[in-house]
């Protein structure tokens, strides 16, 4: 009997999914919905929302992709796993209807909500206990929605993760699970428990968080009707489900302290496993609870976001199109390789997909300096970008330096911007550290994060044991000091921009 394993990553700009064989660890088919990137609606400036109806019109095509293309027998498919883009909220009815469209991750809205919090809860409770300023995340969002929207405030029955939408829609089922309430702020890391101060202090019913669930574990079992809409078999259990960047580190097997995954799609992140609470003060990155996490052997993982990551480089692809047709990656990154390291003095600030926390919380927006009209070119603009999106997470990694969680070798599985040969040096030579690229994806992690949950795999080990490195980037002293000169430059304008604010 053929034992196969499907896993959905639920990202901002797509869905993917890929099917995997649990016992060769081979892809059997991979698909992405849709073929262009997602629309993210913005109401206001520095909002960014979502309708979750068509996160799932986009799962369904997937998965009909998906079984279209490896021809895989329904019953064959033993666990279903799910990844998603953090900090988002969706709140529902009683019914499961949605209430209002998805506020996601990068929306700005309750930038104000969240520091009004940290200072009246107090910053050594919000430190010590939350490991974070409340800040932009999920529930000063839900508070936003309390306060600016109370008709629609009224009718919540539960307010749930992009992720824990997608689970009710395949079981029926709503739940939550540790490491997502984490990411929302709403885990008390001492008590190990909701916490009841900042609930209070927003005036949020408890109720109206889902019940937790562990990260591996049959969360639930795929109703009938989802069953039908998927083209997949009744009962089939879902069995694990993580946010995008904790998946993302499961991904690449990482999950021990000092050990580190990175990703660059929409936005771009290092994030770091540590056993120990590590807090930031000034909230540039935050700590949230990993998947292997157990109070009796924390896990956690600091993850330093830059939110214009990916989005720049789809923004620089869909505003050069030469004859209405627009570039792909590879004939920017063509376009780009014909310019030197440092672009020859042409500097581009990616800031612009909302309040950046490395910013704490500022939102500078994107921005272009030091363009020579008879020198500069689109192949310039090409590199610039990818450069100003390493120097950017170069930024960040100065703050893991600075609080001790910092990293020699950095994996990343082989999508989004790791597949760009310039990306990945400039990424090497600008944080020091050893890039590792992987065979594996989010939706391959949770597929694989199913495999445990359901009882397939043993442990992690076994998840993995057909992980493997495709490639490797070291830093390069010629190449390094080239880079460190363009990113002193780039660094003070950035500097310099922030003090004109």
């Amino acid at each position: 009997m053929k034992t196969y394993l499907l896993g959905y990553d639920l990202g901002s700009s797509s869905v993917k999914a890929a099917l995997l064989d649990a016992a060769t660890g081979k892809t059997l088919a991979t698909a992405t919905a849709p073929r262009q990137e997602m629309e993210i609606l913005s109401p206001r400036p520095d909002q960014a929302e979502q309708h979750p109806n068509d996160w799932w019109r986009h799962v369904k095509a997937a998965t009909h992709s998906i079984l279209k293309e490896s021809r895989a027998n329904p019953a064959h498919i033993k666990a279903i796993g799910i990844a998603y883009q953090m900090h988002g909220l969706v709140v529902t009815d009683r019914q499961g209807n949605v209430l209002r469209p998805a506020i996601i991750w990068c929306d700005s809205r309750a930038v104000e909500t969240g520091n009004r919090a940290f200072r009246q809860l107090g910053e050594m409770y919000c430190i010590e206990r939350l490991l974070n300023s409340p800040g932009n995340f999920t529930a000063s969002k839900l508070r936003w929605v309390q306060e600016n929207e109370p008709h629609i405030y009224e009718k919540i029955f539960k307010a749930m993760l992009p992720g824990d939408y997608l689970a009710m829609r395949l079981t029926g089922t709503i739940n939550t699970t540790v490491s997502g309430l984490s990411e929302a702020i709403l885990w008390d890391y001492r008590k190990n428990t909701v916490p009841e101060r900042l609930l209070d202090f927003y005036k949020i019913d408890p109720g109206l968080l889902p019940e937790t669930v562990p990260t591996f574990a049959v969360q639930g079992r795929l109703t009938q009707t989802a069953a039908d809409e998927l083209g997949l078999k009744q009962g089939t259990p879902v069995a694990y489900r993580a946010g995008d960047q904790p998946n993302n580190a499961f991904s690449l097997n990482v999950l021990h302290p000092g050990e580190a995954a990175a990703t660059a799609g929409t936005s771009g992140v290092v994030y770091v496993v540590t056993d120990k609470p590590v807090a930031d003060r000034l909230a540039r990155v935050n700590t949230f609870v990993h998947v292997n996490h157990r109070p009796e052997q924390p896990r956690l993982g600091v993850l330093l976001c830059i939110n214009g990551t990916g989005i720049m480089n789809s923004w620089l692809r869909k505003n050069l199109g030469l004859n209405h047709q627009v570039p792909d990656y590879q004939i920017l990154n063509e376009l780009a390789a014909s310019v030197p390291p440092g672009s020859e003095g042409l500097m581009v600030l990616p800031f612009g997909n909302g309040a950046e926390r490395v910013l704490q919380n500022r939102n500078i927006g994107a921005s272009i300096h030091g363009l020579n009209l008879n020198r500069h070119t689109i192949n310039h603009l090409s590199r610039a970008v990818q450069e100003g999106i390493v120097f950017a997470l170069g930024y960040g990694f100065e703050v893991l330096k600075e609080l001790g969680a910092a990293t020699q070798i950095i994996r990343a599985g082989t999508a989004n911007m790791f597949l760009s040969e310039i990306f990945c040096k400039a990424f090497a030579n600008i944080t020091g550290a050893r890039l590792y690229l992987y065979n594996t994806d989010g939706a391959s992690g949770a597929a694989r994060g199913a495999g445990i949950g359901a009882g397939i795999f043993s442990n992690s080990e076994e998840a993995h044991r057909h992980l493997y490195c495709v490639k490797q980037y070291e830093p390069e002293s010629r190449l390094a000091e080239a880079y460190t000169r363009a990113y002193h430059s780039w660094k003070q304008k950035l500097l310099q921009q922030l003090s004109d604010q």
